[in-house]
């Protein structure tokens, strides 16, 4: 197994950087927002967006303070969405410990997401670079657009597989796509360089979000941090999921649809669960990850070998093995 560690420790000084100017970039005047982010940031997670970005940067020399600085605003965007996705699904766990909304209830958590996406969108004039200027806020469009896309479809529950590429892309490949780019801007890297690990960002991002899809079949909520199901509850539709119904005759599959709602019982899920397990659709999904998987380690062929670009390798490879 890939420790995450391996793939940090060429970036260790940085990311120590990193969190510093993380802690300052978000402090208020407020203590409650204070009290919140420093709750958040006590179980801070893998931070694969950050340790992307200087990973992206490294590749061409060490990471500079611009680039501490864009990893600490793409992290900041990346919290804001965590604490409104919370309250959008209402999650009560969010990386194993109890949710922002879960603590302090739905309005003051609303409120504290908006200051820190807030914060990170006034900080970047810290970059005074235009072209990252430009990835960041496309890629808060995104953000916004792939979470209503997904609103939109689940409704009716007929997402295909190009839709939710769409979805992923934007609502969970977009950050990690500007991670890389950004990386690379900070570096005054060559357009063609730019192109190659912003590629590289959005397809690592995409596989992320396959893999967590294959977590809410086969996953556990001990080892996730999450309830199992938890997406099929909440009305997102999968890769394997969606991948299965698009086997099934349309009788069955809105039979199927009529079991997917928020007020689900378990054995309904767990019936669902078993028909995807057993239709050759966590198969699919896995070859779909794997792919889309070499395809992005594909776009480092461009870039001499070094201790930076192995990092970002292990990383794709990271993600295709990780148990949470």
């Amino acid at each position: 197994m890939i420790d995450i560690k391996d793939i940090r420790r060429s970036i260790e000084s940085d990311l120590m950087d990193f969190n510093n100017t993380l802690k300052k970039s978000a402090k208020s005047n407020v203590e409650l927002i204070n009290i919140i982010i420093n709750y958040i940031l006590k179980n801070k997670g893998k931070q694969l967006r950050p340790i992307l970005c200087l990973l992206s940067a490294k590749i061409f020399s060490k990471p500079n303070d611009s680039t501490i600085t864009a990893a600490s605003l793409i992290e900041m965007i990346h919290i804001a969405t965590l604490v409104h996705d919370d309250i959008v699904d209402d999650s009560s766990i969010r990386r194993g410990w109890p949710s922002v909304k879960t603590v302090w209830k739905n309005k003051i958590s609303l409120l504290a997401g908006d200051y820190i996406f807030s914060k990170a969108l006034s900080n970047m004039i810290k970059l005074k670079n235009f072209d990252a200027l430009e990835v960041l806020s496309n890629t808060a469009n995104r953000l916004s657009e792939g979470e209503l896309l997904q609103m939109q479809y689940a409704k009716v529950k007929n997402m295909d597989e190009s839709i939710y590429i769409k979805m992923v892309s934007d609502k969970t490949a977009s950050l990690f796509s500007a991670s890389a780019e950004i990386g690379a801007i900070t570096m005054d890297a060559s357009k063609k360089n730019r192109v190659a690990l912003k590629t590289f960002g959005e397809k690592l991002g995409i596989a992320f979000q396959i893999k967590d899809d294959l977590f809410d079949v086969m996953g556990s909520q001990s080892r996730l941090g999450k309830p199992v199901g938890f997406d099929v509850k909440k009305n997102m539709l999968t890769l394997p999921l969606i991948h299965y119904m698009s086997q099934i005759n349309k009788s069955k599959r809105n039979y199927y649809k009529s079991k997917l709602n928020f007020y689900s019982k378990k054995k309904d899920l767990d019936e669902i669960k078993k028909m995807i397990s057993e239709s050759g659709s966590i198969e699919y999904t896995e070859k779909f990850m794997s792919n889309i998987s070499n395809e992005a380690i594909a776009e480092l062929d461009i870039f001499e070998d070094s201790d930076a670009k192995k990092s970002l390798i292990l990383l794709v490879k990271y993600n295709l093995e990780r148990i949470k």
